[in-house]
C-alpha cells in the first residue's frame, strides 16, 4: 500500500491531528492488484526511530502533535466519553501495510479521495470490535480483509478507559481464515472481547450507532419496529430496551395465558354435556347387566342337560354291546367243523400234486431225448444238402471257364484288326514338335503378363492402404465435429434444431449463413479453448453469423415465429474486419510474457472471424503466461492495454470517472466446454486433396489391370487349344503301344483258362459215395425216435387221470372254503360291530365325564362340592329342554346385544369424569386468578417502558423536526403502533417533507429520492447524538447522494451537534467537502493521502512540516 496520510486543511482553523502510514516500496495495490497513483507529500526535516517491531511502534509520536500515550491511563477530565477510540493501528489490512490513526474526542473529519483506504478504517473498527463481517456488507469472510499476498493481518484499537485505557488487539490469518484475540497484549477469547466492548456499550451491529458505507442504503430499509429497537439500544436507558423485551414476552405469555383459559373452560363444558349423556349410558348397562345375568344362568343350565342327554346315550349303547356279545360267541362254535373238512381237502390236494409232478418230470425227459434225435436227423439232412450243392457250383464254374475262353478269343481278333489299321508314329513326331514350340512362347507371354499384373496389385494394395489411412483420419474428424454437435444440443437444444434446419434450407438464402460459432471455431491449440470461451459471451458462441440482414431475417422468421425456436443470430460487418491489424506487433509485447493475439489462436470462417474482431477486438487482445501475471503492474502503466490474459486470469482496465486513475479488475478464467475439441481444417482440406488424387490413381490401376486380364485370358484360350491338340497326337502315338500290349495280355489270359479245366464225373460219383454213407445213420435214428414217442403217449394218459382226480379233490375244498368265508365275514361283520359299539361306549362315558366336569365347572362347583340349592331352584323356573335353552339364549342374547359400547367402565368414567370436573373447575380460577396478577404487572412493566420511550421519541421528535426547519423543511418522528397491547408492533415512524407543496410522507426505501433518504438518514442520527449512550458513533459517505445544499445544510448540523460538550465521539467519512463550510474548533480533521511516493510513517515530523508551511505563506 502506498502511504497514507492525514494532513491539515488550509485556513480551517481546527485542531489537527495526523495519522502516519507506512510505505510500500511496491507501490499502492487494491485487492485486484491494481496500482494507485497520487502525489507524494513532503518529508519533515527530522525523522523517528525504525519501525522494526510492533511494540516500538505503539511507543513512537510524531513529533509536534499532541498524542496520547498508547496504553495509558484515562483522565476523569479528559474530553473522551468512556469507550471512545483514542488510536486505530492497522497493519497489512485492506490496502494499508503499517498505519496509526490518533481521533480527536468529538466530530473526526475523515476526507480523502475515493479507493485512499477512508472505508478501510471504519472496517478496522468493526473488525477490531469483535464485529462480524456482515455487519460491514463487503467481504464474508474474515480473511479475506488481509492485505493481498500478505498471511496475516493485524487491527489494534485502544479505547478510553478510567483507570486505564482497553487496548484490543486482532490478528487475522488467511490460512483457516481464524483470529487471534488479545486484551492489554494478553492472549484472551472472542466472548471475553465481546464481553468488555458490551459493557462500554458499543454496538458496532446497531446501525443508529455504526454506519458503514455498504449500509447506508440499508438504514432506510430498516422498519419501523427495528428502528425502534435500534434507537433503543442506542440512546435508551440500559432498562429500557429490557423493559421491551420483557414485556414482548409477557404478552406472548399473557395470550398463552388466555388461550389457556379459554381452552380449559371450553373443555369444562364439554366435560359436563358428556357427563349428562353418560348418565343415560349408565341406566342402560344396569338393564344390559339384568339380561347379561340371565344369559350367564341358562348357560350353566345347558351343560347339565347335555349331560342327562349324554348319559342317557351311554346306557343305550351299553345294552346294544352286550347283545353283540351273545351272537359272536354263537357264531364262533358253528364255525369249528366246516374248518376240520377244510384241512382235509387240503391234504388230498397235496399228495395228488406231488405224484402229477413226477409224471410231468418223466415227459420232459422223454420229450428232450426225442428233441435230440430230431436235431441229429436234420445234421444229415444238411450235410447231404451241402454236398449236391457242391457239384453243382462246379458245372456252374465249368460253363462260365468256357464262356470266358471264348470271349477272349473274339477280344484277341477285335485287337488285330485295330492295330491293322493305326498309323504309325513316324508321321506324328514333326506335329508334336511344332506345338510344343508355340506352347514354350506362350508361356513366356504370360510370364511376363504375369509379372506386369504383380506389379499393378502391389502398387494398387499400396494405394489402398494410403486411402484408408487417409480415410480414418478424415473420420476421426468428423467424430471431433460430430462430439462438437453433440455438445452443442445437450446444452442448446433449440440451437441444435435450428441447425439442422439450416443444413437442409442452405438453398432458401443468398448469401453464406456460418454455423453457430462453438461449430464454426476451430481452435489451433486446444489448451487455448479457454481464452476464446471466457472471451466471447455464451450468446454469441451459439449464435449464426449472417452476412445479409435479409438472410437473417428470413431464418429468424422460419425458426422464432414459426419453430418456436429460441436461437441467436448476428450479422458480420459489411467491411471485413477479418485483417485488422493489432496495434502493436506481439514481437513487442512478448517482453511481458505474450505470445500471441486471441485471433491467432483460432481458425474460423472469414464472417465469423471479421465479426469477432469488430465485436471482441480479438486481434487486439494479447494472451500471456506466468510472466505476464507476476508483472501485471507493469503491464498494465507500460501497455496501455484494455484487455489481456494471462495464465489463468483476465484483467480489463479502466480509467475511474471520479480521479482518472488507472482500475483494473480480474477474474479467474473457466474451463473450456466446447472449443477442447481441436481441428486442423487445413489437414483436412489437405487431406480431402490427397484422397481425391489416391481415388484417381486407383482407377487407373483397375484400367491397366483390366487391359491385363483380357490379354491374359486369350493366351489361356490359345493356350489350352495347344494343349488339347498335343494331347490327341500324344493319344495317337500311344495307341498302337497300347493295342499290342493288351493283345498280349489276353494270350496270357487264355492260356491259363485252359489250364484250369474240371472232371465233372469224377466229381459226381464222390458226391453219391458221401450221401448214401449218411442215409444209412438216418436209419437207425429213426428207428429210436419212433420207440420214444410211444413211451411218451403212455406218460401223459397216466398224467390226465391223476389231473382229473386233483380237479375233483380241488372243488371239494374249494366249495367247503367259500362256506368258511361266508361264515368268517359275517362273523367279522359282527365283531366289527362289537368293537364299535365297545369303543362307543368308552367314548360315551369319558364324554359324560368331560360334560360333568365341564357342567360343574360352569356352576364354579368342584370335584366333591354338593350341588347348590340356590341353583337347583332356579334352574327348575328355567326351560327344561335343551331347544328351549337354545331359544332362550338366543332371545336374550339379542336383547344384549342391543346395549353396544356398554361395559363397566362407563360407571367408572362417568365417576371419574365427575371428580374431574370438579379439578378442572378449581384449576380454570386458578388460571383466571394468575392471569389478573400477570395483567397487573405487564401494566407496571408497560408504565416503567412506555412512559420514557415517549418522552424520549419526543426529545429525538423536537431535534428531529429542529433540524429540518432550519433547513426550510418538515420532519417528524413518533412512536407507532396499531394495537397498544402488541408491544412487538411497536416502532417509529419517521415522516418527511422537503417541498412545502407536498405532505408529510413515511420515510421508506422507494418513496423518497436517494439524496432525501440520506439527508433524513443523517438528520435522524445527529437528533440522537446529543442523547446517544454510545460512546461514539460513525457514519461513512452519507452525503454521497445529497445536492449541494442539502449537504451544506447537513454539515452545518453535524458540525454543530457533534462538537458540544455533552456529546459523544462521531466519526464522519466523505470523499469531497464544499467549499466555504463552517468548522468548529473541536473538529478532528483527517486527510488520508497515499501513494507509492509516500515516505515511511517513522520518518513523518509534524513540527518540520510546519515550519516548512509557514515559510512558503506570503
Amino acid at each position: 500500500m502506498g502511504s497514507g496520510r492525514a494532513t491539515p486543511a488550509h485556513g480551517l482553523g481546527a485542531e489537527l491531528a495526523l495519522a502516519a502510514v507506512g510505505k510500500d516500496s511496491g507501490g499502492c495495490k487494491m485487492a485486484t492488484g491494481t496500482k494507485r497513483k497520487s502525489g507524494a507529500a513532503e518529508a519533515g526535516d527530522g525523522g523517528g526511530a525504525s519501525n522494526a517491531s510492533r511494540d516500538n511502534r505503539r511507543s513512537k509520536r510524531s513529533v509536534g502533535t499532541a498524542r496520547p500515550e498508547v496504553g495509558c491511563g484515562g483522565d476523569a477530565d479528559s474530553p473522551f466519553v468512556e469507550g471512545s477510540i483514542v488510536r486505530i493501528a492497522m497493519e497489512n489490512f485492506l490496502t494499508y501495510d503499517n498505519c496509526e490513526v490518533f481521533p480527536g474526542p468529538h466530530l473526526n473529519m475523515i476526507v480523502g479521495a475515493n479507493g485512499t483506504g477512508k472505508s478501510s478504517i471504519v472496517c478496522a473498527i468493526c473488525l477490531g470490535l469483535a464485529g462480524k463481517p456482515s455487519f460491514i456488507g463487503r467481504a464474508d469472510k474474515v480473511g479475506l480483509y488481509v492485505k493481498r499476498g500478505c498471511n496475516k493481518g493485524i487491527v489494534e484499537i485502544e479505547l478510553f478507559k478510567i483507570p486505564s485505557h482497553l487496548i484490543i488487539t486482532r490478528e487475522i490469518y488467511v490460512a483457516n481464515n481464524q483470529s487471534t484475540w488479545f486484551v492489554n497484549g494478553k492472549p484472551s477469547t472472542l466472548k471475553t472481547v465481546e464481553d468488555q466492548i458490551a459493557a462500554l456499550n458499543i454496538q458496532v451491529g446497531n446501525l443508529c450507532q455504526f454506519l458503514p458505507q455498504d449500509k447506508v442504503g440499508e438504514f432506510a430499509k430498516l422498519s419501523k419496529i427495528e428502528l425502534l429497537e435500534a434507537t433503543e439500544k442506542s440512546v435508551g436507558p440500559p432498562e429500557m430496551y429490557k423493559f421491551h423485551c420483557d414485556l414482548k414476552n409477557f404478552r406472548h405469555r399473557e395470550r398463552e395465558l388466555e388461550n389457556s383459559c379459554k381452552e380449559r373452560n371450553i373443555n369444562l363444558e364439554k366435560m359436563k354435556q358428556k357427563n349428562e349423556r353418560c348418565k343415560q349410558d349408565v341406566e342402560r348397562y344396569h338393564e344390559h347387566k339384568r339380561h347379561l345375568d340371565l344369559i350367564a344362568m341358562l348357560e350353566r343350565k345347558r351343560p347339565w342337560l347335555v349331560y342327562d342327554n349324554a348319559r342317557q346315550q351311554y346306557e343305550e349303547v351299553k345294552q346294544s354291546r352286550d347283545r353283540q356279545m351273545e351272537e359272536l360267541r354263537a357264531l364262533k362254535e358253528a364255525q369249528s367243523p366246516v374248518v376240520r373238512q377244510i384241512q382235509e381237502a387240503e391234504e388230498r390236494c397235496a399228495r395228488l400234486d406231488a405224484v402229477i409232478k413226477e409224471k410231468i418230470a418223466a415227459i420232459q425227459e422223454t420229450s428232450r431225448k426225442c428233441k435230440q434225435q430230431q436235431d441229429a436227423l436234420e445234421k444229415n439232412d444238411k450235410e447231404i444238402e451241402k454236398i449236391k450243392l457242391a457239384l453243382r457250383m462246379k458245372r456252374e464254374k465249368e460253363i462260365d471257364r468256357q464262356k470266358m475262353i471264348d470271349n477272349i478269343r473274339k477280344m484277341i481278333e477285335d485287337l488285330k484288326a485295330e492295330l491293322r489299321n493305326t498309323e504309325n508314329s513316324d508321321n506324328i513326331q514333326p506335329q508334336m514338335d511344332s506345338v510344343n514350340a508355340e506352347l514354350g512362347h506362350l508361356m513366356e507371354e504370360k510370364a511376363h503378363i504375369d509379372g506386369e499384373v504383380a506389379g499393378v496389385l502391389s502398387e494398387k494394395e499400396i494405394v489402398l492402404m494410403e486411402q484408408k489411412g487417409k480415410t480414418d483420419r478424415i473420420v476421426q474428424f468428423d467424430n471431433m465435429m460430430n462430439m462438437k454437435e453433440e455438445k452443442l444440443r445437450r446444452r442448446y437444444e433449440d440451437t441444435h434444431v435450428a441447425l439442422l434446419w439450416l443444413r437442409k434450407n442452405r438453398d432458401r438464402f443468398k448469401k453464406d449463413v456460418c454455423d453457430p460459432m462453438m461449430l464454426s471455431i476451430n481452435m489451433k491449440d486446444q489448451k487455448h479453448a479457454k481464452y476464446v470461451e471466457n472471451h466471447i459471451s455464451s450468446n454469441d458462441m451459439r449464435a449464426f453469423v449472417f452476412e445479409s440482414k435479409e438472410d437473417m431475417e428470413i431464418f429468424l422468421r422460419e425458426v422464432r415465429d414459426k419453430l418456436r425456436l429460441k436461437v441467436n443470430a448476428v450479422i458480420a460487418p459489411s467491411d471485413s474486419c477479418a485483417e485488422n491489424r493489432p496495434f502493436k506487433p506481439i514481437e513487442e509485447l512478448k517482453r511481458y510474457g505474450f505470445f500471441s493475439y486471441l485471433r491467432e489462436l483460432f481458425d474460423a470462417p472469414q464472417p465469423v472471424m471479421s465479426y469477432l474482431c469488430h465485436q471482441y477486438h480479438v486481434h487486439e487482445v494479447p494472451v500471456g503466461t506466468e510472466k505476464t501475471r507476476n508483472m501485471i503492474e507493469r503491464v498494465i502503466n507500460e501497455t496501455k492495454l484494455r484487455q489481456l490474459y494471462t495464465a489463468e486470469e483476465r484483467y480489463v482496465v479502466k480509467k475511474s470517472s471520479y480521479t482518472n486513475q488507472t482500475v483494473s479488475s480480474n477474474t479467474s478464467l473457466r474451463p473450456a466446454q466446447f472449443l477442447n475439441v481441436a481441428l486442423d481444417t487445413d489437414e483436412r482440406r489437405q487431406l480431402e486433396i490427397q484422397l481425391q488424387q489416391i481415388n484417381r490413381k486407383l482407377e487407373c490401376l483397375n484400367s491397366q489391370m483390366t487391359t491385363l486380364s483380357e490379354r491374359l485370358k486369350s493366351l489361356e484360350r490359345r493356350d489350352n487349344e495347344l494343349r488339347q491338340q498335343k494331347k490327341e497326337l500324344l493319344g495317337q502315338r500311344n495307341k498302337r503301344k497300347q493295342l499290342e500290349s493288351k493283345i498280349s495280355m489276353k494270350y496270357e489270359s487264355l492260356r491259363q483258362l485252359e489250364q484250369d479245366a474240371i472232371n465233372l464225373e469224377e466229381e459226381s460219383e464222390q458226391a453219391n459215395v458221401k450221401i448214401k454213407r449218411i442215409n444209412t445213420q438216418k436209419v437207425k435214428l429213426v428207428s429210436e425216435f419212433m420207440q420214444l414217442i410211444k413211451n411218451c403217449m403212455t406218460l401223459n394218459k397216466h398224467r390226465t387221470d391223476l389231473v382229473l382226480q386233483s380237479t375233483t379233490a380241488a372243488f371239494h375244498k374249494n366249495r367247503l372254503q367259500a362256506q368258511y368265508k361266508a361264515a368268517s365275514v359275517q362273523l367279522k361283520a359282527v365283531e366289527q360291530q362289537f368293537k364299535e359299539l365297545e369303543e362307543r361306549k368308552l367314548s360315551l362315558r369319558e364324554n359324560c365325564k368331560g360334560l360333568m366336569r365341564k357342567a360343574r365347572q360352569a356352576c364354579n362347583l368342584g370335584p366333591d362340592q354338593k350341588f347348590p340349592e340356590d341353583y337347583y331352584y332356579a334352574f327348575q323356573a328355567l326351560p327344561k329342554t335343551l331347544d328351549e335353552i337354545d331359544a332362550s339364549l338366543n332371545e336374550e342374547k339379542s336383547r344384549a346385544s342391543c346395549f353396544t359400547g356398554l361395559s363397566a367402565s362407563v360407571v367408572e368414567e362417568c365417576n371419574k369424569r365427575t371428580e374431574e370436573i370438579e379439578q378442572m373447575t378449581l384449576e380454570l380460577q386458578e388460571k383466571k386468578k394468575e392471569l389478573e396478577d400477570f395483567r397487573q404487572n405487564i401494566s407496571q412493566v408497560k408504565e416503567k417502558w412506555l412512559n420514557p420511550l415517549k418522552q424520549l421519541v419526543d426529545r429525538i421528535n423536537d431535534k428531529f423536526s429542529s433540524f429540518f426547519s432550519s433547513m426550510h423543511c418538515a420532519g417528524e418522528v413518533d412512536l407507532h403502533t396499531e394495537n397498544e397491547e402488541e408491544y412487538d408492533k411497536y416502532g417509529i415512524r419517521i415522516r418527511v417533507k422537503f417541498r412545502s407543496s407536498t405532505q408529510l410522507h413515511e420515510l421508506t426505501p422507494h418513496h423518497q429520492s436517494g439524496g432525501e433518504r440520506s439527508v433524513s438518514t443523517m438528520l435522524y442520527l445527529m437528533a440522537l447524538q446529543e442523547l446517544n449512550r454510545c460512546p461514539f458513533r460513525v457514519v461513512d459517505e452519507i452525503n454521497q447522494g445529497m445536492d449541494p445544499v442539502n449537504e451544506r445544510r447537513v454539515f452545518d448540523v453535524v458540525v454543530e451537534t457533534a462538537c458540544k460538550e455533552s456529546t459523544s465521539q462521531y466519526f464522519f467519512i466523505t470523499p469531497k467537502l464544499l467549499q466555504n463550510l463552517s468548522y468548529a474548533k473541536k473538529m478532528t480533521v483527517l486527510l488520508v493521502y497515499n501513494g507509492s511516493s509516500m515516505i515511511e510513517s517513522n520518518k513523518w515530523n509534524i513540527k518540520a512540516f510546519h515550519r516548512r508551511r509557514r515559510r512558503f505563506q506570503p
